[in-house]
């Protein structure tokens, strides 16, 4: 069975995806090449109630997209947009503002597909051959990093592969997935790098 393509995807995820930092995705979104999501339960805009799917402004919660990575985790915001709106909303009640954080934002998986298309993110590169590798390797080594970066490094090289493999999965159509000896032959050197890094200490 093919799963369906991503709906979210969060912006640590797609700053690991491109490459880039998520002051980069600030950026990119306070320019209106994108919508920076989140999910708020019920506040009150004026005569109106709104819960749920919102939009937020980058430079409203700006100190979270340092680049030097010492902005706060958690901030409040006092407007929001849903996506039938042109205006944004500012939040009367409760008068705090509402708390978000930056593990929840989220850009919709369309808009991160357009995106790409749009910058040619994708262009595939030389497979070491001279032909065109049909797999996305520099993502996976991005998603790769971001892994061991928040979770550490797995049990065993095989829980690594399962991992990337499933990686694949989810950012393609579900037909362009390499199979697990390609992807054990891209890991290898990098595991076995880590595993005297972890013998050493």
């Amino acid at each position: 069975m093919k799963l369906p393509q991503r709906e979210f995807y969060t912006v640590h995820e797609v700053a690991a995806r491109w490459g880039c930092t998520i002051a980069d995705i600030a950026g990119w979104s306070a320019t209106g090449n994108l919508d920076i999501l989140t999910g708020i339960p019920p506040a009150t805009c004026g005569d109106r109630i709104v819960a749920g799917e919102v939009i937020v402004a980058a430079f409203d919660i700006l100190p979270m997209f340092r680049r030097c990575g010492t902005g706060p985790q958690t901030t409040r915001v006092h407007r929001v947009r849903t996506r039938s709106d042109s205006d944004w909303l500012l939040i009367t009640a409760p008068a705090e503002g509402v708390e978000v954080s930056i593990a929840d934002l989220l850009i919709a998986g369309q808009q991160v597909q357009r995106f790409e298309e749009k910058n040619q993110l994708f262009t595939r590169v030389s497979g070491g051959t001279g032909s065109i590798s049909p797999y996305d390797w520099e993502g996976m080594l991005q998603a790769l990093t971001l892994r061991i970066h928040e979770r550490g490094v797995p049990a065993s090289q095989g829980e690594l592969v399962a991992e990337m493999q499933d990686w694949f999965v989810a950012h393609s159509d579900g037909n362009d997935v390499p199979d697990e000896r390609s992807i054990r032959r891209r890991i290898t050197p990098v595991w076995r790098a880590l595993t005297r890094t972890s013998e050493r200490a």
